[in-house]
């Protein structure tokens, strides 16, 4: 029988994640926080801002790049040992409409778990009352990295 999420996820994994994201200064400037953690899964939340925007007055690619690769690291990191930390080693995104709206949500998902690299998809959304409309999709792979200097959690 296969191995769930479940069980490679850390036993600590939601204050992990927490306490990792609160050093983020990135996602402290986007004004993004931290919505559903689960072994495998991080959704990142945030609201719009003109700060955050492009020229048409949409949130900008490169904000919504960041929180969706926030969100596929930090799935990636509820399945690491306490010893290791996490870093992207690349990602691909689809803008697939305007992120216009009053919200957003990233998920990050894990599709492959894995002991060095670990491979996961975003989805970006904007949200608007209870309409949500589907703006990025995102492949990303992730290294777990222990015992680099300077490199931790």
């Amino acid at each position: 029988m296969p191995i769930t999420l479940s069980e490679l996820a850390h036993p600590d994994h939601v204050q992990r994640v927490s306490q990792s994201f609160a050093l983020q200064g990135a996602m402290h400037t986007l004004g993004a926080h931290l919505g559903r953690i689960a072994p495998g899964e991080v959704d990142i939340e945030l609201d719009w801002a003109p700060s955050l925007t492009q020229q048409h007055g949409f949130l900008h690619a490169g904000m919504v790049s960041a929180a969706l690769d926030s969100a596929c690291g930090y799935a990636a990191f509820t399945l690491m040992p306490d010893e290791a930390a996490v870093l992207t080693i690349e990602f691909k995104i689809n803008l697939l409409a305007p992120a216009r709206g009053p919200r957003f949500r990233m998920e990050g998902r894990v599709i492959k778990p894995g002991r060095t690299i670990t491979v996961c998809e975003g989805r970006a959304y904007g949200i608007d009352g209870s309409q949500e409309k589907l703006i990025a999709t995102m492949g990303c792979t992730l290294m777990s990295v222990i015992g680099r200097d300077g490199i931790a959690g």
